[in-house]
C-alpha cells in the first residue's frame, strides 16, 4: 500500500468522475484531537509520543471495521526525506509533519481519502477529503473517524470550552473545513482581489496549494473557516459552502466575460501555454502550473479538444513525487527541470491521443 501511495500521482478517491469539479476541485474535514491526561505533542516527552502511537497502532482494526477499508500505519521516521514530502505534495500530512521527529506517524486509509496524523502540533490530525465541493460527506466520514477512537480512549475535552488544543485557535470544535478552487478566470479579469478581501471580512482564509505560508500557484487557492468556538461545525459548513458556492458564480461570470469579450485572446493564451507545454524541454514547477492552469480553464471552456486530470498535474509537476517518479530523489535545478518538461509532454501526448493521461 506504501508503494502505491507514494508511486502512483492519483488517489484512489481522486479518480471518480462522477462529479463536476472543475472550479471545486476538493473539499476536506481536518479535526484537532488530543487524548486526555497526556501533555499536548510539543509538551510531552519521547514516553508520551509513544504512548499515543501505541494507542493509535491499536486502532487500526476498529477503523477498518467502521470504515470498511483496510488501513497502513506509517512511522515517518522510517521515509526519506523525499518520501515525506511526496505525502505532503499529495496532501497526505502536513509540512510540520514532515520535519524530522520522533514518534510521528500517519495511518492512511486504501483509497486515501482518510488520513490520520499522530503527533503532529495535536495528538491527533483526522482528514477526510472528497472531490468537488461535498463538505457534508467529508465531515460525516471524519466523525465516523472520531467516534470510533473516542469511544475507546478519552479526549481532552472542556464543558466551557470544547475540544482541547494545542494552538488556542483550534479550540473548540477543533475542525477546520477546507474547499480548493480552481479559479484563473477571476485573476485573469482583475476581480480576484476583491473576492479574496471580501472572504477575509467575513472570517475565512484564503491560502495557497499547501495551505499557511503558501502561493496561490497555478491559481488554485485553499478556502476555510478560522472560527473554531462559539460557531458549530454544521454552521460552519453551510457558511463555507455559501461562501465557495459565490466563488463559483463569479469564476463562471468571468468565464462567461472572457468568452463574450476576447474570445480569441482567451483561445490564443490557452493555445500558446498548450504549445509551450507539448514543446518545452524544461520548465519550472511555478510555471508549469500557470500554464497547466490555462490549459484547463481551455478544457473547461471547450476551447482545447485535450484530456487531461488536473488532479495529476497538481502532484506529478511537484519537485518530490517528480523525484520517485522517474527514480532520481537528488537531482539538481535544470535536471529536475527536463524531468518535468518530459513528463508533462508524455501525459499530455496521452491525453491528445486519448490514451489513459
Amino acid at each position: 500500500m506504501l508503494h502505491t501511495i507514494l508511486d502512483e500521482a492519483l488517489s484512489p478517491w481522486m479518480k471518480e468522475s462522477d462529479l463536476d469539479h472543475r472550479i471545486v476541485l476538493s473539499s476536506r474535514i481536518r479535526l484537532a484531537r488530543n487524548f486526555k491526561g497526556i501533555p499536548f505533542t510539543n509538551r510531552g516527552d519521547i514516553s508520551d509520543l509513544t504512548k499515543v502511537d501505541g494507542y493509535m497502532r491499536s486502532m487500526i482494526t476498529p477503523l477498518q471495521t467502521v470504515y470498511g477499508k483496510s488501513f497502513s500505519k506509517i512511522n515517518l521516521e522510517s521515509l526519506s526525506a523525499v518520501e515525506r514530502d511526496v505525502l505532503v505534495e499529495k496532501h497526505l500530512i502536513s509540512p510540520n509533519l514532515a520535519t524530522p521527529s520522533s514518534g510521528r506517524s500517519v495511518i492512511i486509509s486504501e483509497d486515501s481519502r482518510i488520513s490520520i496524523m499522530v503527533n503532529e502540533e495535536d495528538h491527533l490530525r483526522i482528514q477526510s477529503m472528497e472531490l468537488g465541493l461535498q463538505l457534508e460527506k467529508a465531515y460525516e466520514r471524519a466523525i465516523a473517524i472520531d467516534d470510533v477512537i473516542e469511544s475507546k480512549y478519552d479526549y481532552a475535552f472542556s464543558k466551557e470550552f470544547g475540544y482541547l488544543t494545542a494552538c488556542p485557535t483550534n479550540v473548540g470544535t477543533g475542525m477546520r473545513a477546507s474547499v480548493m478552487v480552481h479559479v484563473p478566470a477571476l485573476s485573469m479579469t482583475g476581480k480576484l482581489q476583491r473576492i479574496i478581501r471580501s472572504i477575509i471580512r467575513m472570517g475565512y482564509s484564503v491560502r495557497g496549494l499547501y495551505g499557511e505560508g503558501s502561493e496561490g500557484l497555478g491559481h488554485v487557492y485553499q478556502i476555510s473557516n478560522q472560527q473554531t468556538m462559539g460557531i458549530s461545525e454544521q454552521a460552519t459548513i453551510e457558511q463555507l459552502s455559501q461562501i465557495i458556492q459565490g466563488v463559483v458564480k463569479e469564476e463562471e461570470k468571468a468565464r462567461a466575460e472572457l468568452w463574450t469579450t476576447d474570445k480569441e485572446g482567451i483561445e490564443d493564451k490557452v493555445w500558446r501555454s498548450y504549445g509551450i507545454l507539448t514543446h518545452a524541454r524544461r520548465i519550472s514547477g511555478e510555471e508549469a502550473l500557470a500554464l497547466l492552469s490555462d490549459v484547463q480553464l481551455g478544457i473547461d471552456m471547450k476551447l482545447i479538444d485535450v484530456t487531461m486530470n488536473f488532479h495529476e498535474m497538481l502532484v506529478i509537476t511537484r519537485p518530490n513525487f517528480l523525484a520517485k517518479l522517474v527514480g532520481k530523489e537528488s537531482m539538481g535545478t535544470q535536471e529536475r527541470d527536463s524531468q518535468r518538461a518530459q513528463v508533462i509532454r508524455d501525459t499530455l501526448l496521452r491525453g491528445l491521443k486519448g490514451g489513459k493521461s
